[in-house]
């Protein structure tokens, strides 16, 4: 099977929609054309904005979340938004089921979810009402898991959720061991909210104590050791790849919006941090596509192109938050009161590769950051221009949103221009993995991930919605093959994931963290052979970076994989994408 073959599989089973009447897109600019169409709906001038917005999704320059392609245009109860975060949970059985109903709705409607599980009550904790023990939250995470189970056998696209619970609940130890059986909780990522105090805890050695406290009562004060439960935290992320940790503190320090919203979750991936009931579109710029004299000396990433397309992107992704449907009218409503939108980056890989530059290197890194910088001040620049249009965002407070730390460190002029008029979205920059859109691109690496591997064995579901393995050649190694023929060997540049240091990983994440207001999804790649004390050296380097989560995988621990190298013998997983 051709890339082309994979992209037109991925374009007919994912994106190619179909109205009402059951007709479906005859080809993927048909599927280009509603999408442009729907989005320049909400235009006082839409047939000039149908038209830019074509020009960019063309060729692949911006790549729109899965399902704004999916579902844009076609009149259907779907949402276009990937990301969710669940409303605060409620410590009563009636609040637990109406929480499992809003996720089973906002699933239904096709986006991800994220939960924090921290204001449920512990293990063996008495029930106020009945005087029955409470089982915990692990317990109640199995009943989100079999919901989403029983929604993914109806045939529509896979879910996805992200738990977390704090680092100071009495349940955590259970918790933090909760996917080492591999057939428990499989629709979820886990994560750990870790606190600065725990891990000063942990730096000093001390005791750290875990207790519940809702209102008028507390539970289970108890002391364990810091040092002990890190190492638990970290011996279960190197044997099955999770839980991922976020920095709960630093998401909260450095949110925009940190003069009335509060975080606790994140969206399944983990690159958009979101208050109750909040919800974000994402997009992409396809750096790959914008290296102008790929393989030669005059390479280069075109910096006025990222400009037009950040500008573009940003009204866009603007749009959309006007044009979705929402699974429910508080996640409408929060939506619509900071008109997050999250716009990133993929085929960083691919471009570094066809720029001559290894992913590990400094010289990659400081290309990397430029980039998003230009994107940053983009789209920033962008957004106060729809203010002066369209109105800054309902919870836009001038004097406090000006004081947030990423405000303070954009550039004078934009931070004079946004003070004086105002600010359309308080959030505008998200890295998600955009693993799905990057193959409909032709195979562009994923995200902000290093080329994974020149070729591989994908698993990818068909239009029936079943697992189909398909060989792919990675973008960037398939046009210098075009050029330079493929008797000839690959140039350095052409480093894979597995070919690099997990130190080398979390540089480029911490490279990029200054130039995203929201987060970075990236997964820190280990060797086989690596230690609970490489991933402990990690987890701390990730958080005295100012990187907002971190997650890490070490290839044949327990979590499957979607992605494999031809020479490999069997294929281990499930597709876990989200987007």
């Amino acid at each position: 099977m051709t890339t082309a073959d994979i992209s037109r599989l991925v374009w007919s089973s994912r994106y190619r929609g179909a109205d009402r009447g059951g007709v479906p897109d005859a080809s993927l600019a048909d599927t280009w054309s509603r999408v442009a169409r729907s989005v320049a709906s909400v235009e006082s001038d839409s047939r000039k904005w149908e038209k830019r917005f074509e020009s960019v999704l063309e060729g692949f320059h911006f790549l729109p979340g899965g399902r704004v392609l999916a579902g844009a245009g076609l009149g259907k109860d779907v949402t276009l938004f990937n990301c969710f975060v669940a409303g605060r949970l409620v410590d009563s059985l009636d609040g637990i089921l109406e929480s499992l109903k809003e996720t089973a709705i906002t699933m239904q409607y096709g986006g991800g979810i994220g939960l924090d599980f921290s204001p449920l009550r512990p293990s063996g904790s008495p029930a106020i009402r009945t005087g029955a023990t409470a089982s915990g939250p692990v317990s109640f995470m199995q009943v989100w898991d079999s919901m989403c189970e029983t929604l993914l056998a109806t045939g529509r696209r896979r879910g996805a959720m992200m738990g977390t619970l704090r680092c100071d609940h009495p349940d955590i130890e259970a918790f933090i061991d909760a996917k080492r059986d591999p057939e428990a909780l499989h629709n979820f990522n886990l994560s750990v909210l870790v606190t600065d105090d725990f891990l000063r805890a942990v730096e000093e050695d001390r005791e750290w104590p875990l207790a519940y406290s809702p209102a008028g009562s507390s539970f289970s004060d108890r002391c364990v050791s810091a040092g002990k439960l890190w190492r638990q935290i970290v011996e279960s992320a190197l044997e099955t790849a999770e839980p991922g940790l976020l920095f709960v503190d630093t998401m909260n320090r450095e949110n925009n919006l940190w003069y009335c919203e509060s975080i606790s979750a994140t969206n399944p991936c983990g690159e958009v941090p979101l208050p109750a009931h909040g919800a974000c579109n994402l997009g992409s710029i396809n750096l790959a596509a914008a290296v102008s004299s790929p393989f030669s000396d005059d390479a280069a990433i075109d910096d006025e192109e990222l400009q037009r397309l950040s500008g573009i992107a940003v009204r866009f992704l603007d749009n959309v938050i006007d044009v979705s449907r929402y699974p429910l009218e508080k996640q409408a409503a929060q939506a619509k009161r900071t008109r997050r939108i999250g716009l990133g980056i993929t085929g960083l890989g691919d471009a570094l590769a066809m720029l001559g530059l290894r992913y590990d290197s400094e010289a990659a890194r400081n290309v990397a950051a430029d980039a998003m910088r230009t994107i940053r001040d983009s789209a920033y620049r962008a957004s106060i221009k729809l203010a002066q249009e369209r109105g800054s965002f309902p919870a836009f407070d001038t004097s406090r949103y000006c004081e947030a730390p990423f405000i303070r460190r954009l550039p004078g002029d934009v931070r004079a221009a946004l003070a004086k008029q105002g600010i359309r979205n308080s959030h505008m920059l998200s890295i998600a993995p955009a693993g799905t859109i990057s193959l409909l691109a032709g195979n562009v690496s994923s995200g902000i991930e290093p080329i994974y591997a020149l070729e591989a064995v994908r698993s990818v579901r068909d239009a029936t919605q079943h697992m189909r393995e398909i060989v792919v050649e990675d973008f960037a190694f398939r046009r210098w093959r075009d050029k330079c023929g493929a008797a000839t060997s690959p140039p350095e540049s052409f480093v894979t994931a597995d070919d690099m240091s997990g130190d080398a990983h979390l540089a480029m994440q911490a490279s990029l963290q200054p130039y995203v207001d929201s987060a970075i999804s990236k997964t820190i790649t280990l060797a086989p052979e690596a230690t609970a004390e490489t991933v402990d050296e990690i987890f701390r380097s990730a958080h005295a970076q100012g990187i907002k989560g971190c997650t890490v995988f070490r290839p044949g621990s327990m979590r499957g994989e979607v992605i494999r190298t031809r020479d490999e013998s069997h294929c281990c997983g499930v597709e876990r994408e989200c987007d």
